[in-house]
């Protein structure tokens, strides 16, 4: 999804707690750099889903998460454990796919998905309309 017509939204995440898991490191570090930039707490990135877990437990014992970013094939495993822990603590989140359209998601099929590659602010306004206003 390309979102060239959206404006640049610097800042509009300030205060939120938003986990990225993304097993590409390039990729993981423009989705940081972008929620960073939004002034976003950026939670990882997580390149596995043991990884991702581990991260969510403990900002669950530390304030929690606002929102999460979920790129669904991690080295050949499925994000689909890290959504529904994210569900059942009702996290918000967003699934990223090289892909094009992801239509497996079985119980997360509420769920918005990105198709990379996307606009950074694309990104950032998606989060900005799933997370609360700041913390």
């Amino acid at each position: 999804m390309y979102a060239k017509n959206f404006p640049c939204h610097r800042r509009d995440l300030r205060g939120n707690r938003v986990l990225v898991v993304e097993d590409e490191a390039l990729v993981a570090m423009l989705i940081e750099d972008g929620l960073l930039d939004a002034g976003a707490q950026v939670i990882g990135p997580a390149g596995s889903v043991q990884e991702a877990l581990q991260l969510i437990e403990q900002a669950a014992s530390d304030g929690g998460l606002d929102a999460a970013v979920l790129d669904i094939n991690l080295g050949g495993d499925t994000v689909s454990p890290v959504a529904d822990r994210l569900a059942a603590l009702q996290v918000p989140f967003v699934f990223a796919t090289g892909y094009g359209k992801y239509c497996g998601r079985g119980v997360h099929s509420d769920a918005q998905v990105m198709t990379k590659p996307y606009d950074p602010d694309a990104l950032v306004a998606v989060i900005k309309n799933l997370a609360p206003a700041g913390r």
